[in-house]
């Protein structure tokens, strides 16, 4: 288990007075920058960091989801790149959130991204055994819709407790009719369609992440703020037998697609969650959309390091930290 997945209160913190960790490529709608996935090595001094860049679609140097990388740092803020794909390695239409696992000998590094054989979303995996060495000859698949019986899966979040891999992933529900299914995924991104509902789904590894069993759904869409999508993003733990804090995002329909913001969910055996965050969202920013989303938090020398993707005014993303001590 990471050393970082400490358990400590949860206090109260202010996005808008959050750092900037990483800028877009530019101040418009559309560009943005985020899906961050962290990991604390203290005993390396580092930090790890997964993030995408995105862009306009339809725009001439490449759309959506076009770059994802791995980064380092020796503070938490300042990162550098010492990985990355593009989507064009990928022949996709766009990639999403990545996840970067530790395990005996290395990493594993999961990868969400739009198949191009049937246009919708999977997660692959790739061993290496240092965070700057994957090679993507050697992924293979860990989800995809056909073996989930879904319309599609992406944005992982992994976790190991004892000899057991959990795979946390955001889900397309299947029940489509055939012309819907046609229709919604000749955009490769049946997620911003609105013809079905987004749960969380969770997947268990008992042999080290080379095979996952589907559980199915662990954590229930809602019935107002976050009717459309609920889509875990971390759990952090409350300390013996007191279970598990989830992050969250939700989002009311298909037209807040993008624009999610954040929630709190509880569990008590990782394989079943329960909303807290009923009435209304736990985060938002005070400006353009209010989106925050794809929390990862972390507790490192008594202080919560809270990474996000938050919206601006200009309708840009950028990736923020806020940080703020245990109380």
């Amino acid at each position: 288990m990471p050393s970082h997945r400490t358990s400590a209160p949860l206090p109260p913190f202010d996005p808008a007075e959050a750092e900037v960790v990483l800028l877009p490529e530019a101040p418009e709608p559309g560009y943005w920058t985020g899906c961050p996935g962290v990991l604390h090595e203290p005993e390396r001094g580092r930090w790890l960091l997964t993030y995408r860049r995105r862009r306009p679609r339809g725009h001439a140097g490449g759309e959506r989801g076009w770059r994802c990388a791995v980064a380092v740092s020796d503070d938490g803020v300042d990162f550098t790149d010492v990985w990355t794909v593009e989507s064009r390695q990928l022949g996709t239409d766009s990639m999403e959130r990545f996840s970067l696992l530790p395990v005996p000998g290395g990493y594993q590094l999961y990868l969400s991204y739009v198949d191009p054989a049937d246009s919708r979303w999977r997660i692959d995996v790739v061993d290496a055994a240092a965070p700057d060495a994957f090679d993507l000859a050697g992924a293979r698949p860990a989800l995809t819709a056909a073996g989930t019986g879904t319309e599609g899966v992406k944005d992982p979040y992994t976790l190991r407790r004892g000899p057991l891999t959990y795979l946390f992933a955001s889900y397309a529900r299947a029940g489509l009719s055939a012309a819907d299914a046609a229709r919604a995924h000749a955009t490769a991104d049946i997620y911003n369609t609105g013809v079905t509902t987004h749960p969380t789904g969770l997947a268990v590894s008992t042999d080290g992440g080379a095979t996952f069993v589907w559980q199915g759904e662990a954590m229930a869409t809602g019935s107002g703020w976050d009717a459309f999508q609920t889509r875990l993003n971390c759990a952090v733990p409350l300390g013996p037998g007191a279970g598990w804090l989830g992050f969250y995002d939700g989002a009311a329909s298909h037209e807040e697609n993008y624009e999610e913001r954040c929630g709190l969910a509880l569990s008590h055996d990782l394989r079943t969650w329960h909303r807290l965050s009923t009435e209304e969202p736990w985060a938002t920013v005070p400006y353009g959309t209010g989106s925050l989303r794809y929390v990862d938090a972390v507790v490192a020398d008594g202080t919560w390091h809270i990474y996000f993707e938050a919206a601006r005014a200009d309708g840009a993303h950028e990736l923020r930290l806020a940080r703020v001590p245990v109380r």
